[in-house]
């Protein structure tokens, strides 16, 4: 109501201002599954999360997950996972590859294109594609789907880079590998360009390995447009350097210092409102069930042996559970915090009598027991005991 009546309404009446011609807006960002909360400091503060991480770091993360349509949720754990995954072996991965490649295999400088194939005509083409598909999608305010649509370039751009081959092809065929590391390098330019609106920085540092200008401003009117992005933007001969890693991964330290971090602060600033209570709240209890109706529910150690993701669902993995008679096949709703490499070799606690069940087109043959943290968090319910122990 504010930002579409009465702030247009407050700028009609003072006579100097333009009206907005459209307002975006945006659904709820939560935090670690619950509601950001100031008074609770349920939050992460921006002056605290860039001393932390690199600005980049946390516009892509964020932009990855706006809330255009529906609420979404920023997790930690979430957060690195993109970054590391994503980000630094999308678009760290590649231009690591072909700067590096390029600059010790041609002596610092981009080499020549020299009777391109489909394949690098088709790679090429996907420059202006993408420039322009990613500027109709910020045009429309579509702002996830535009980066997704960057980072498809650079996807693009490594499998581009793995089918050339171009380590094997230096020594048989100079210049083939020409080709796949001036047009790699080219996808490199524009996704400098391209990404700036989402990784000013990031793409400062690229360009500047590149050796391509300052992009185009009031200052600089002669700088690169957008535009320019659509077409190769590196001339044979100009020199690339090789740097730092672009996109150095995150430990998994960081990311723990993070959640111990916010469940500390909300647990003292609850306390400060409540000095009666010392920590977050615990969920409530469900309703009593009957000794005879516990004594149905038959518990087994188990151990997990394989895990893999479900296609097609972020939240399941596929486990295959050694429960010490026989091995089951598991599916656990735990992909959102566990990975299948989390699980491989735990013990866990498993509901080996639950009836089976249809899950995604595949039988799940019992229930992992996980426990559940004050974050939202999961984790194992683990014991130290041999698979097909009962647990009594």
């Amino acid at each position: 109501v504010f930002h579409c009546l009465i702030f247009p309404l407050m700028l009609k009446l003072h006579g100097d201002f333009v009206l907005p011609s459209d307002v975006p807006a945006n659904e709820f960002l939560n935090l670690e599954g619950q509601k950001l909360s100031t008074s609770r400091n349920w939050a992460v503060w921006l002056d605290e999360a860039l001393d932390a991480f690199p600005a980049d770091y946390l516009r892509y993360a964020l932009c990855a997950i706006m809330p255009e349509t529906k609420d979404s949720d920023f997790a930690w754990r979430d957060f690195g996972n993109r970054i590391n995954n994503e980000l630094a072996d999308t678009l760290g991965n590649l231009v690591h590859r072909c700067v590096t490649f390029g600059a010790r295999t041609f002596e610092g400088v981009v080499p020549e294109l020299s009777s391109p194939s489909d394949v690098d005509l088709e790679a090429l083409d996907l420059l202006a594609h993408t420039t322009h598909a990613v500027a109709e999608k910020i045009e429309s305010y579509k702002f996830r789907e535009a980066l997704s649509e960057a980072m498809n370039l650079a996807r693009h751009g490594n499998k581009y880079f793995n089918d050339g081959e171009p380590w094997k092809t230096k020594k048989s065929d100079k210049e083939r590998c020409a080709n796949t590391i001036h047009v790699s390098l080219q996808i490199v330019a524009s996704l400098s360009v391209i990404l700036e609106p989402f990784l000013p920085f990031t793409c400062a540092r690229l360009r500047s390995m590149l050796g391509i200008g300052p992009l185009r401003s009031a200052d600089v009117p002669q700088g690169i447009g957008w535009n320019d992005a659509a077409k190769p933007l590196l001339q044979p001969g100009s020199p690339i350097t090789e740097g730092e890693p672009l996109v150095p991964k995150i430990e998994d330290v960081a990311i723990e210092e993070q959640l111990t971090k916010l469940e500390q602060a909300s647990r003292a600033a609850m306390s400060a409102n409540d000095p009666g209570q010392d920590s977050l709240p615990y969920s409530p209890l469900a309703p009593q069930i009957t000794f005879d109706d516990f004594a149905k529910i038959d518990l087994r150690v188990g151990r997990v042996v394989a895990a893999e993701k479900m296609k097609k669902s972020k939240k399941l993995l596929r486990c295959d559970v050694d429960l010490g008679f026989e091995t089951r096949q598991i599916l656990a709703g735990v992909a959102e915090h566990l990975s299948p490499e989390d699980l491989i070799g735990k013990t866990v606690l498993v509901v080996a009598n639950l009836a089976p069940r249809p899950m995604m087109g595949t039988e799940s043959q019992g229930m992992m027991l996980m426990a559940e943290g004050r974050l939202g968090d999961l984790v194992p319910t683990t014991a130290d005991q041999e698979p097909g122990a009962p647990v009594r």
